[in-house]
């Protein structure tokens, strides 16, 4: 049986509703503190219907993916589903979004080396307006205006139209993005919007905005240590607070009683 999360608050009831599957997590292929087996272990305990492997683009500066070990990274997983046959073990890739090229990291030709390709935001990554969008964190003040919003949303919303993207990874973390023009893209490409547990993002705010678009969500653990797989509880309770319907949020469910 898998992780329920009971969430009573502000008029809702949602009571009884579980992440069965959780296609975001790290492993030590990037920064994260556990090997595959690890969180497919974690993800066996809490009784869910498929994890995916999903370590950083290969074009991060510090931890990006070894592109050489993926035949390694697809082995392991080919290894471990003979094993547990009762959970589906996805290879994906959380590739890093860019001002260049096909704006992500990943080029399209390798996406065949990938189950998932997801996307997201982050710094350490060249060509990626990377210290304007961390000096902006840092200071007091929005130091760049309009004009880092408008580019950081442009390179997002080509991203999302130039590529397959499973998942749009914590949308509107580390820089200031359009949320509007956001979902509007995540719509047109059906791609699935992501409620992080790990990152802030989407906010109860951001989701107010998201919703009005027709948009699909998912709740990701992002977790970066074994013990997080399946992680939706600060997730699930933004969403419901913002007003979220439980059947717009595709991995989870009720379970009977």
């Amino acid at each position: 049986m898998g992780k329920e999360i009971k969430i009573k608050f502000s008029g809702y009831e949602y009571e009884g509703y579980r992440v069965f599957w959780d296609i975001h997590t790290h492993t030590t292929y990037s920064h994260g503190k556990g090997s595959i087996k690890d969180n497919v272990n974690a993800a066996l305990a809490l009784g869910l219907e498929e994890i995916a492997i999903t370590d950083h683009g290969p074009g991060h500066l510090t931890y990006g993916i070894d592109k050489a070990k993926i035949p390694e990274m697809r082995a392991e997983i080919d290894r471990l589903s003979a094993l547990h046959p009762e959970i589906r073990i996805r290879l994906g890739v959380e590739a890093n979004i860019t001002m260049v090229g096909n704006h992500l990291d990943i080029a399209p030709e390798e996406f065949k080396d990938y189950d998932y390709v997801h996307a997201g935001y982050h710094y350490g990554i060249r060509d990626g307006n990377c210290l304007k969008n961390f000096a902006n964190w840092m200071l007091p003040g929005n130091l760049f205006g309009r004009e880092l919003l408008r580019a950081n949303t442009e390179m997002t919303v080509a991203a999302l139209h130039e590529n397959d993207i499973r998942i749009l990874t914590h949308p509107g973390d580390k820089g200031p993005f359009d949320m509007d023009e956001l979902a509007r893209a995540c719509a047109e490409t059906d791609t699935l919007m992501e409620i992080s547990t790990w990152h802030s993002h989407l906010t109860v705010p951001e989701l107010k905005i998201c919703k009005k678009y027709d948009v699909k969500f998912v709740i990701s653990s992002d977790a970066h240590v074994p013990g997080r797989v399946g992680d939706a509880a600060g997730a699930i309770k933004r969403a419901f607070i913002a007003g979220i319907e439980p059947e717009r949020i595709v991995n989870i469910r009720k379970e009977k009683q």
